[in-house]
């Protein structure tokens, strides 16, 4: 599995509306995209003293599918223009990694 993570960042005023186009447009897009090998996305808000930062972390399957996503530059960052409207700036690349562990707590519990 690869994750493929993405910082933005906005200004407090303007951090609602940008969670609201995400979660209400952008999300929804990517998954109506029905791309192979996409697993799920992960959206991360902090709030700082004169800015909030988010973070989207993507997975998927493999770097092809990562491809299927964006094109050849599978580092170029998705950034639709209607969010790019409320971001102060972002990732104009974003970072993938290989996805080596995940475990929960239940895995655990036997």
């Amino acid at each position: 599995m690869i994750s493929r993570i993405w910082h933005g960042y906005t200004t407090t005023d303007n951090a609602d509306s940008y969670q609201t186009i995400v979660t209400g447009e952008v999300i929804p897009d990517i998954i109506a995209m029905k791309i192979p090998g996409f697993d799920r996305i992960e959206l991360f808000r902090r709030d700082r003293d004169t800015e909030v930062e988010f973070i989207t972390i993507m997975w998927f399957r493999d770097i092809a599918s990562v491809r299927a996503f964006t094109g050849e530059d599978f580092e170029r960052s998705h950034v639709p223009p209607r969010a790019r409207e409320v971001l102060s700036r972002f990732d104009e690349r974003a970072e993938h990694y290989d996805i080596l562990l995940t475990k929960n707590a239940a895995d655990e519990a036997g």
